[in-house]
């Protein structure tokens, strides 16, 4: 059952990807048809997967992670100058997710073990999700910061340069991103925290995910310091956004693949 379910979300997400590489600049209407396809795909599929709670596998967290970063997606679209042009490089990438995750289904999975109030579990979860979308998003506006300018530099132009925002509007994108990212990591961080210790009576442990999730919010800060002092932009920002982005995957999915998949 969730088989076809997956597949009918992934095929959902076609065809905006498809839309938006043919006519980059076609119909905002048709646009948001397609959006709306993708989510109503997307989010069937989660609720379908967490309708008997949460489950801890590795290709339900896939799926919810698709669907929390384009319910994040749609207000940025709908909101900022050329957010909508984000979807060229945000729809070929989820789309590898929704991918990978039919390799995985029906994995066993584990339950979860918690003394801490369910509130706050959801609480972090929540704010969790919702920093990995805002850093894909940011990632992705930094990515198109680098194809422009080198389009720039190397005066070669391809389909990406229309179907991606303007530099300066990367640029934007990037930074306002990286700043609301910076913001909803802290709460994440400060709800972990304080799940933690319900748990076990400390306020710190190290583990990989805590140490990756410390330096993806020391990144994204140090990055948004230079931008301020130094005006950092550019191929340089964009190469700080993408490590972020790398350093927080290998907190949250990096570390459930090994955990649920290698390590099982």
């Amino acid at each position: 059952m969730t088989s076809y379910l997956s597949l009918s979300a992934l095929t959902a997400l076609l065809p905006l990807m498809f839309y938006v590489f043919r006519f980059p600049n076609g119909r905002r209407f048709f646009f948001w048809c397609f959006l709306a396809v993708a989510i109503s795909g997307a989010g069937s599929c989660t609720i379908v997967m967490f309708a008997d709670g949460w489950r801890t596998g590795f290709a339900p967290a896939l799926w919810v992670t698709i669907t929390a970063t384009l319910l994040i997606y749609l207000p940025i679209a709908a909101i900022y100058h050329e957010g909508y042009k984000l979807a060229a490089g945000l729809f070929p990438y989820l789309f590898i997710l929704g991918t990978l995750s039919l390799f995985w289904e029906g994995q066993l999975e584990g339950r979860i073990l918690t003394n801490a109030s369910q509130l706050w579990v959801m609480s972090h979860i929540i704010f969790s999700l919702t920093t990995y979308g805002l850093l894909t998003l940011a990632a992705i506006a930094g990515f198109s910061a680098f194809v422009q300018e080198r389009s720039l530099k190397t005066k070669k132009y391809t389909f990406l340069n229309v179907a991606f925002p303007t530099l300066a509007s990367s640029e934007d994108l990037e930074s306002r991103l990286l700043e609301l990212s910076a913001v909803v990591l802290t709460i994440g961080l400060i709800t972990g925290i304080t799940v933690h210790f319900m748990q076990t009576g400390s306020f710190f442990h190290l583990t990989h995910k805590t140490l990756l999730s410390v330096g993806t919010f020391g990144i994204i800060l140090t990055l948004l310091v230079a931008r301020k002092i130094i005006g950092l932009r550019g191929i340089k920002a964009a190469r700080w956004a993408l490590l972020a982005y790398l350093t927080l995957t290998l907190a949250y999915p990096g570390v459930k693949f090994v955990t649920d998949i290698l390590l099982v």
